[in-house]
């Protein structure tokens, strides 16, 4: 019995403290301490479900090599339901080596690995029988996913009652519209950043993002922002909301962690403000410490924060 299924892209990411600069041609620069960790859309959007309470199993693909051990164990570990994890046997697990340097953005260098194999068709319909949330992360950055194959699995998914949450990942500038225009009227929530949407619509402000992805049929979209907070558009409400100061010290996986608040929403019964809430302050606390998952708030501690934390929301 799982409340969520997080179906999509796994990473094993290694990850450094902030360093000073990046280095020179042969310099050796210096880290405090480096991690290897879980990373990828849905691998982090389980976790942090599991640190909320949320019975979430995950969907997706991995390599048969030590990697793909290293991520099995830790999604095991922090209570997350690994029994639809398929092993790609010829191919390595999916890997994100990410280098924080202090005071800029970070740098990502990336294998894509097992995620090249995976397909909505991997999504067993028979898990969503008792689910009430389907999360796919990482669209349009898997080749084998079509927007046909992904569309039949959401309109079977919303057929038996289940919320449908999309997070995308843009490769580079490209033709995404006519993959979304046949999926967008099966999506419940619809969750891109503002880089995204802009390169998806050709628009650069998020409110015409959003209008653009609404007439496409997608029932909210949630347009993210970084620091500068977020747009979400449903139906003829518009609501921008900014976000909550805490220090940064890791950025990676924020926007996975936003999705999950989002989603912890939703199981709740909540309406768009207090999803946008409960998203607004898991994505905050990720940014917290290295890596995509350790700093993500556990139920009671995010309980305990937005209790003590106002969230500036107005009507747009």
């Amino acid at each position: 019995m799982l409340d969520v299924i997080c179906a999509g892209i796994i990473v094993a990411d290694h990850v450094c403290t902030p360093i000073p600069h990046v280095p020179a041609a042969g310099e050796l620069v210096m880290a405090d301490s480096m991690l290897l960790t879980i990373g990828g859309c849905a691998a982090n959007a389980a976790v942090d479900l599991a640190r909320m309470n949320v019975r979430v199993g995950i969907v997706g693909r991995v390599g048969a090599d030590v990697f793909g051990r290293v991520v099995s164990d830790l999604l095991r570990a922090a209570g997350v339901e690994t029994s639809s994890l398929q092993i790609s046997a010829d191919t390595d697990t999916s890997q994100t080596l990410i280098v924080n340097v202090v005071g800029q953005d970070r740098r990502f260098i990336h294998t894509f690995g097992a995620n090249r194999d995976f397909r909505a068709a991997d999504i067993s319909l028979d898990l969503l029988q008792d689910a009430k949330v389907l999360y796919v992360g990482g669209y349009l950055a898997m080749p084998a996913v079509t927007p046909d194959e992904l569309a039949l699995v959401f309109a079977t998914a919303r057929a038996q009652g289940v919320k449908t949450v999309l997070d995308v990942v843009v490769p580079g500038p490209g033709e995404y519209l006519s993959r979304l225009d046949r999926l967008l009227p099966h999506v419940d929530v619809f969750l891109p950043n503002n880089h995204e949407g802009e390169i998806i619509t050709g628009e650069k402000d998020p409110l015409r993002q959003a209008g653009v992805f609404q007439r496409l049929g997608a029932g909210t979209t949630v347009i993210t922002m970084g620091d500068a907070g977020s747009i979400l558009v449903q139906g003829d409400l518009r609501l921008r909301a900014g976000v909550y100061s805490v220090p940064t010290v890791d950025a990676s996986g924020g926007g996975d962690a936003f999705d999950a608040g989002y989603m912890c929403g939703l199981l709740q019964g909540k309406g768009p403000e207090d999803c946008l809430r409960l998203a607004s302050a898991l994505g905050a606390s990720c940014v917290r410490a290295i890596g995509t998952t350790p700093g993500v708030f556990t139920r009671t501690e995010c309980a305990a924060f937005l209790q003590e934390n106002n969230l500036a929301i107005e009507r747009v």
